[in-house]
């Protein structure tokens, strides 16, 4: 466990520095000339992709130390040991900030988080989201909205879809083996972290590592091992080959690799987007320790403009360990058997009740 919120690194002078101090001459590079973004990257941060109406991009040193004060607080405070003996948290939750409703997940010392606000050009963020300058994900088009109310129904008339997530059916999916959401199938990291576009797991393994070559770049993800391969100065597959992260193919400008994908599936729906989002990513070496990721998505048939975020992706000399997450988890049989087991014992339950409400008369019988 990565000990992000032992100690508050606070510092404004380390906060006023910010990012972009290097220079083209003091950034790695390849043999070939080209940036080197070899590396890992530890993307956990507090800046969220979206921030309150009316707020500014920009945090002030004082505002973000206070924040982040707090946040350490919550996660001291959220790791303390559970006790033994406690009672079971009602059937759906207590409605409390947790997973699932805080229906008994872990505690917050599983959890990574992250401890600081992006800081970009030396600016502390307050929303990746850049653009609208407002940092909000723009509307949604007429027909999106008719699109997810119809995906609603269509699933279970007492779910809540929660299209952040990609292939998230809602708290009712987990009622149903075979509406297991993709994250839970092991099949894609949850949320958008496997991208693209490539965004913070809040909860853990926000670890990403670059491989790079002339002719291809490998980015792996931490969160359920996925890694995509993007093909340097390629051409796009036929539109009928469908890929889970898209089909990704990138090109210098510069010393920016930029990556343009398309032919994402059906299942995936970023936040609601049908099978032709389009996302372009941009990738900045600002100095030997940081990168800078921008990204845009447009999907005319789902939001009313385009959008873009950017934030900081800092090297770590962490190591991505092994996520053993694969479908058909074991875990997923032991829950089987346990519905079982359940249904078992109420049905016994149940006859026994039956038996007892029973007239005498009908007993002797």
């Amino acid at each position: 466990m990565r000990a992000r919120f032992l100690t508050l690194f606070a510092a404004v002078a380390v906060v006023a520095a910010g990012v972009g101090a290097g220079t083209q001459s003091s950034i790695p590079r390849m043999p070939d000339g080209r940036p080197d973004l070899t590396g890992t990257y530890d993307l956990a941060t507090l800046t969220p992709v979206e921030r309150p109406a009316g707020t500014p991009l920009v945090l002030t040193a004082d505002e973000a130390a206070k924040r982040e004060k707090q946040a350490a607080m919550r996660f001291v405070l959220g790791a303390q040991p559970s006790k033994g003996d406690r009672e079971a948290p009602p059937v759906g939750g207590d409605g409390s900030p947790g997973p699932a409703g805080n229906v008994g997940g872990y505690n917050t010392f599983w959890l990574d988080p992250g401890s600081h606000f992006s800081l970009v050009n030396g600016e502390i963020r307050a929303s990746l989201v850049v653009d609208p300058p407002d940092g909000r994900v723009p509307p949604l088009t007429e027909d999106a909205r008719k699109r997810i109310a119809a995906r609603r129904v269509a699933v279970t008339s007492d779910q809540v879809s929660r299209e952040g997530d990609p292939g998230w059916e809602g708290p009712g999916a987990y009622d149903d083996p075979e509406r297991r959401p993709l994250g839970e199938r092991c099949l894609l990291g949850f949320g958008s972290t496997s991208g693209p576009p490539v965004l913070p797991n809040y909860f853990y393994n926000n670890l990403h590592q670059i491989v790079q070559t002339p002719d291809h770049v490998m980015i792996l993800t931490e969160m359920v091992h996925d890694a995509r391969i993007i093909r340097m100065n390629a051409e796009h597959l036929p539109k009928t080959i469908r890929k889970w992260m898209g089909d990704s193919v990138g090109w210098w400008e510069g010393d920016t690799l930029v990556v343009e994908t398309t032919n994402f599936t059906d299942r995936t729906r970023f936040r609601g987007a049908t099978e032709n989002l389009r996302v372009v990513e941009r990738f900045t070496r600002v100095d030997d320790k940081t990168l800078l990721y921008r990204f845009t998505i447009e999907d005319p048939a789902t939001w009313e403009r385009p959008w873009t975020g950017e934030y900081t992706w800092p090297a770590t000399g962490d190591l991505i360990y092994e996520y053993a997450c694969h479908e058909g988890n074991y875990a997923l049989e032991n829950i089987l058997r346990g519905a079982r087991a359940k249904e078992a014992r109420d049905a016994a339950a149940a006859k026994k009740t039956s038996a007892l409400k029973k007239p005498e008369s009908e007993k002797k019988k």
